[in-house]
């Protein structure tokens, strides 16, 4: 047996350009949650002006997440099939047009195809990060590397009221999007001259390579048939944690606008502090859940107890927002969400950090997309409900109760499916 002192030179980090593929990450979350965003915080403007209910936005949102539901699954097969690189590519490619497209919609069906085709293109996001995350880091780095590229959705999300008002009271609406469609194409030829993986990386240290590989994974391991995947309790446990906790932060990014203008009469022109301050919370959270995971590891614990560990400060950290309703202040009211939304983030860094511990490498990104599947049927869900719940004039109380209870919830099933995170190879 060798002892830790003949193995601790493999294990020693190194080289940087791992890094490289974090920094494409998080520019393309930053461009994936700008054109995700603009929508949801020029809702009250939009609906002033072209006359929607709450419904209406409702079922505009819902075209852009049945299709993201739907999609989600499929470019997990294909990422699985083509590559991180080439599917990352085409579907930051799609969401990209469909952003310039919404500019020129006029009536609902016009808004409910543009966003469903959003829909499409940016439910390639996370199965493509997901993918190339696994292939580049090894299993102690990879809640840091995810909490680090998913901050590009918190930093894209506060860059949004900063820019978009400025375009609308300048140009329109329609500008908002022009520019951010545009914004995004210039991140696809950066992705295809920089990204390769690992092995197929002229600019990769052999030193650097053996840190990555460390874990005795294959680089290259055979496409997993979904009809396996899904007989797998490991699969379940990534895909229906998604289903419960997705919609929250979903809510937060759609109606957040709505609540502030509902509750504290803000507007296009004073929505702008509140969102960046919970916004930067969340990308707080985010970096700081994925490291908390890796550290543990770093220090010794199991997957098991690291991950849960950090699920479960995480989801205890979410559920202060059940108050925010009522808060009588602003800056209350953007204390609790941002917690929950730094709390979500975190929690978001180690769930995805699952199925490259729990399922074969083959099968990473079908995996995410079947966990991106259910937790976009989940957004689904609501947000009919929170129209529902609005149109009904019940206000926002039971929307965050909801979301307070969510993340306990869904620890509570990763548990119960899977109690050691024993993976696959393991479990056979």
């Amino acid at each position: 047996m060798q002892t830790a002192a003949a193995i601790s030179p493999v294990l020693l980090p190194a080289g940087r350009r791992r890094w490289i593929v974090v920094v494409l990450l998080l520019l393309a979350m930053i461009v994936n949650y700008v054109d995700r965003q603009t929508l949801g915080l020029l809702k009250p403007a939009m609906s002033a002006e072209l006359g929607w209910s709450n419904s209406d936005f409702a079922n505009i949102h819902l075209c852009f997440q049945a299709a993201y539901a739907l999609c989600y699954l499929v470019w997990g097969r294909v990422v699985d099939r083509i590559g991180a690189r080439a599917g990352f590519a085409l579907a930051f490619a799609l969401w990209s047009l469909a952003q310039l497209a919404t500019a020129g919609a006029r009536q609902i069906g016009h808004f409910m195809l543009a966003r469903l085709v959003l829909g499409v293109g940016e439910s390639g996001a996370f199965p493509g990060s997901i993918k190339a995350v696994a292939e580049w880091f090894p299993q102690k780095e990879r809640a840091l590397a995810n909490g680090l590229f998913n901050a590009g959705t918190n930093i894209g999300a506060i860059i949004t009221p900063l820019v978009i008002p400025a375009l609308v009271l300048a140009y329109g609406w329609q500008a908002a999007f022009v520019v951010s469609g545009l914004a995004g194409l210039v991140w696809l030829p950066l992705w295809l001259m920089l990204y390769r993986s690992p092995r197929a990386s002229a600019c990769l240290s052999t030193a650097e390579l053996r840190w990555i590989e460390q874990d005795g994974q294959a680089p290259v391991t055979a496409r997993v048939p979904l009809t396996e995947l899904l007989r797998y309790r490991q699969t379940w446990t990534y895909a229906l944690a998604k289903f419960m906790t997705d919609p929250v932060f979903g809510m937060y990014l759609v109606w957040l606008p709505d609540f502030l203008a509902k509750r504290f009469n803000l507007d296009l022109k004073t929505f702008g502090p509140p969102l960046i301050a919970i916004y930067v919370l969340s990308d707080i959270g985010s970096v700081l859940g994925g490291w908390l995971s890796s550290r543990l590891l770093r220090l010794g614990w199991s997957v098991n107890r690291a991950r849960k560990t950090a699920l479960l400060i995480c989801a205890l950290c979410a559920t202060p927002v059940v108050f925010a309703a009522q808060a009588s202040n602003v800056w209350v009211a953007v204390a609790l969400i941002g917690l929950a939304a730094a709390a979500h983030q975190g929690f978001s860094a180690n769930l995805y950090a699952l199925p490259p511990d729990l399922v074969p490498r083959g099968g990473v990104a079908s995996v995410v997309g079947i966990g991106g599947a259910l937790g976009a049927c989940g957004g689904m869900l609501m947000s009919k409900y929170t129209g529902w719940t609005l149109d009904a004039d019940r206000g926002y109380a039971p929307i965050f109760l909801v979301a307070s209870c969510a993340y306990l919830a869904a620890l509570a099933l990763i548990h119960f499916l899977s109690p050691r995170l024993q993976p696959v190879e393991a479990g056979k």
